[in-house]
């Protein structure tokens, strides 16, 4: 019965993040459509399609490991507020302006602090430094590149 449930959940999951997955496409083609037609862009449009690009690249790291580094959420939220910043910059109070970089500023800091932690004190599955892949892959890619580095050598 704890197999179907889990199973149950992985194709929930995968429905949702297919869903996302699309809507995020359409939306980021629909975006550049619009700017093609208008044939102009602005900071805020290059922002919004990050957006859709780290929203993008969330759900494939999710659906490749079933987990979700929280880097992601925090890069996604820093692009967000600043492209909110500058969309109603003119509009806002020096209040909200204040409040608004001190936010950016905040997730910035909590996000240089995971980053020093993941470094400095490394989990046991540190699948998620470098986008996903392990430090077992990563030594795999770096041991292939110093193979091929000396074997080219060697036939020299």
């Amino acid at each position: 019965m704890e197999i179907w449930f889990r199973k149950g959940i992985r194709v929930v999951e995968v429905l949702g993040l297919l869903v996302i997955s699309i809507a995020t496409v359409v939306a980021g083609v629909h975006e550049v459509s619009r700017m093609v037609q208008e044939m102009d862009v602005h900071l805020a449009d290059l922002l919004l399609l990050f957006i859709y690009l780290e929203v993008l690249a969330m759900a494939a790291i999710y659906l490749e490991s079933g987990k979700l580094p929280i880097r992601l959420p925090l890069y996604i939220a820093i692009v967000a507020l600043a492209r909110y910043l500058i969309l109603e910059i003119h509009e806002m109070s020096e209040l909200k302006i204040i409040v608004t970089t001190s936010a950016i500023l905040i997730i910035t800091l909590a996000t240089l602090a995971l980053r020093y932690s993941t470094h400095k004190y490394p989990s046991k599955d540190s699948r998620f430094s470098n986008r996903g892949h392990s430090n077992n892959q990563r030594r795999r890619r770096t041991q292939h590149g110093r193979n091929k580095a000396n074997n080219s050598k060697d036939s020299e």
